[in-house]
This record gives structure tokens, C-alpha cells and sequence, in this order.
């Protein structure tokens, strides 16, 4: 058997055997499996990824008919990656008119919505300009963030100085301080923009302080959901694992910490989630098809259990995307394909 070019989750390029990228599709497979406490995937799904690896093409795609919406978080920030330092309305018009965006994210600098509620008289201007010139859905979002309320940037004691220190109930203390102050951050920075004619809100990078965070998001989804019944509000979560940073933190009866896409999504659902972007951190060290095939156990089973729509989080170190500030065609292609066809999601 000869060996196949692809790459490592770092994006770096590697030849490595047919026979171990079969192994690598396959243990990538399991890892997810046991972890999630999921089905890996089976034969057929183990060959069609092998099958996608074994092409030459630069570039795949999914067959014609099987194409998917295509949204974007904190877009007018992420175009400067490309060295273009445009001002946010035509970025926004260039993720439409040029890259074919199906939806568009309207975002500031401070992508996080506790600095974003004393200038939020001023986002509100630029969306309703950007509304004029755009025709997409057009969302406003930021991140719940709750590492800005703790000491030296918040109000409240910092949990991770309090830890080491054996102030346990303190440092959970803080938290619970921390879910309320963000809740009514991200409703006063939402409300003003749904006010102005967002067509969405979305919360993104949602756990990324551990349980608290999603707690946090979870709450406010609710209460938006309760003002604002026909509103679309998007939650992207920041990683396949919420941390339990708090430990014992639940919304609705069940302990957030140590819950995986599948179990995530059930709680978005709950809590009045239109479009859920579920995550499986790219590990490095391990190769592309390990990472995809990984993801990919992941999200199948996220897609099988939920009732809302899907949208797989496929940005640059996630959902099998390498690591690197421009991710390499042959990869980001063949994992957008895969994770659709094999999935059925209904975005990405």
C-alpha cells in the first residue's frame, strides 16, 4: 500500500501510510465514542472517510443537492486575519457579495458583551447602516465571557486565586455573582440591538469560563426567548467540554460540568436556542483524519438527538480544522464535506 499526503492537526503536511490512515480514522473514532459514551462510526462512514483521504483532488466538495447554509461569527473582525483592513460595514458586504455568506455577523473589537454595554448607542448606529447596504441576515454577537467580572477586570474576587487557597465556597460565590452581572449585560446590549433591527443574536464562544459561562448564556437565551418569541438567537459553543470550573452549577435540573454536544444541545434547546454551533477542539499533535474522524463522532450524534438546526462550529482549531491562521484548502474541504454528508447538518 503506498502512502497518502495530508496533514497534521497543526496544518503542517505528512505522508503516512494507508494503513495507518485507516487506524487513525478509526481511533479517532473511538476516542470521541468513549469519551461522549456515543457510537463511533461504522464501517461505511470509517470508508468514506478513508475514500476522502485517498483522492488526489486539491479540493472536494459535497454532491450537488447536498449544499448547506454557510453563517459566520465576528466576521468584520476575522476578515483582517487576511491582511484586509477594512472598516465593518464593507466587510460585511464583502462576506456577502464576494465569499457567498448565507448569514453575517455584525461584532466589535471587544468581542464580549460587558464592553460592549456603555458604547452600544454606537453599535447600534453602524447595524442600522449596515442593514441599509446588506441584505443577509444580519446578526449582532459577542461572547458571554465571564472572565471579565473577577478581579482585576470585574467587580467580583477572582475564583482562580481563591482556589489554590482552599476558599472553595468563595470562588463558587463568585461565580454565581458573575452569571448574574453577565445575564444582564447580554440582555441590555441584545435588546438595544434587536431594537435596532437585528435579525439575530448570537451568542458565541459560549462556556469558555467553564459551566458558569454557559450557564450565563443559557439563562439569557431564556429571557430573550420570553421578550422576543420570533427573534433567532444563535449559541456557539467554545469547546466539546464544558469545564466545571464552578462544579456544581445546573440549569433546569442537570449539572452542566462535563457535558459533550450531544447533552449541550438538549439544554440549548431548553432554553430557547434557534441555531446551535456544537465544537471538537483539533488536537495538534494527532493527524487530519484522526481530527475528522473524531469530530465527526461527535457531531453525528449532536445532529441525531437535536431538534433545532445545527450549525458545526468550523473555524480554525475546530471541528477538525487545523490549527493555523489560514487553514489549508485540502483539509478545511475535505472536513466540510465529510462533516456534511455524514452528518446531515444544516449548516456550518
Amino acid at each position: 500500500m503506498g502512502k497518502i499526503l495530508t496533514r497534521m492537526g497543526d496544518g503542517s503536511p505528512v505522508e503516512i501510510p494507508e494503513a495507518e490512515i485507516m487506524q487513525d480514522i478509526i481511533d479517532g473514532s473511538t476516542d470521541a465514542s468513549e469519551r461522549g459514551g456515543i457510537p463511533a462510526l461504522n464501517d461505511e462512514e470509517v470508508k468514506y472517510l478513508f475514500d476522502i483521504f485517498k483522492r488526489q483532488d486539491r479540493f472536494v466538495s459535497v454532491q450537488q443537492g447536498n449544499e448547506v447554509v454557510m453563517s459566520y461569527d465576528a466576521g468584520t473582525l476575522k476578515i483582517r486575519r487576511h491582511g484586509l483592513i477594512e472598516e465593518r460595514i464593507a466587510s460585511l458586504q464583502m462576506y456577502e457579495k464576494f465569499m457567498g455568506a448565507d448569514t453575517a455577523e455584525l461584532c466589535h473589537v471587544d468581542y464580549s458583551y460587558k464592553p460592549l454595554k456603555p458604547i452600544v448607542a454606537y453599535e447600534q448606529t453602524i447595524l442600522e447602516q449596515a442593514l441599509l447596504v446588506t441584505h443577509v441576515p444580519l446578526f449582532y454577537g459577542a461572547m458571554p465571557n465571564l472572565g471579565l467580572y473577577s478581579h482585576p477586570d470585574g467587580p467580583f474576587p477572582n475564583p482562580s486565586e481563591l482556589m489554590p487557597m482552599g476558599k472553595i465556597t468563595e470562588a463558587m460565590e463568585s461565580y454565581d455573582l458573575a452569571v448574574e452581572d453577565a445575564v444582564t449585560d447580554i440582555l441590555f446590549t441584545a435588546e438595544s440591538m434587536i431594537a435596532s433591527g437585528a435579525d439575530g443574536i448570537n451568542l458565541d464562544t459560549v462556556g469558555a469560563a467553564g459551566d458558569a459561562d454557559f450557564k450565563a448564556g443559557l439563562i439569557a437565551t431564556r429571557k430573550l426567548r420570553d421578550k422576543y418569541p420570533d427573534i433567532c438567537i444563535e449559541m456557539g459553543m467554545a469547546g466539546e467540554f464544558v469545564l466545571g470550573m464552578h462544579g456544581s452549577m445546573e440549569y433546569n435540573g442537570r449539572r452542566l460540568a462535563g457535558l459533550y454536544p450531544h447533552q449541550q444541545v438538549k439544554l440549548a434547546q431548553d432554553a430557547g436556542v434557534s441555531i446551535f454551533g456544537p465544537v471538537c477542539n483539533t488536537n495538534t499533535s494527532m493527524s487530519s483524519p484522526w481530527n475528522i474522524a473524531r469530530a465527526i463522532t461527535f457531531m453525528k450524534e449532536c445532529c441525531e438527538v437535536a431538534t433545532i438546526p445545527i450549525h458545526v462550529n468550523m473555524g480554525m482549531g475546530v471541528g477538525s480544522v487545523t490549527v493555523n491562521e489560514h487553514p489549508p484548502v485540502d483539509i478545511t474541504s475535505r472536513a466540510s464535506t465529510a462533516m456534511v454528508e455524514l452528518c446531515k447538518l444544516d449548516g456550518l
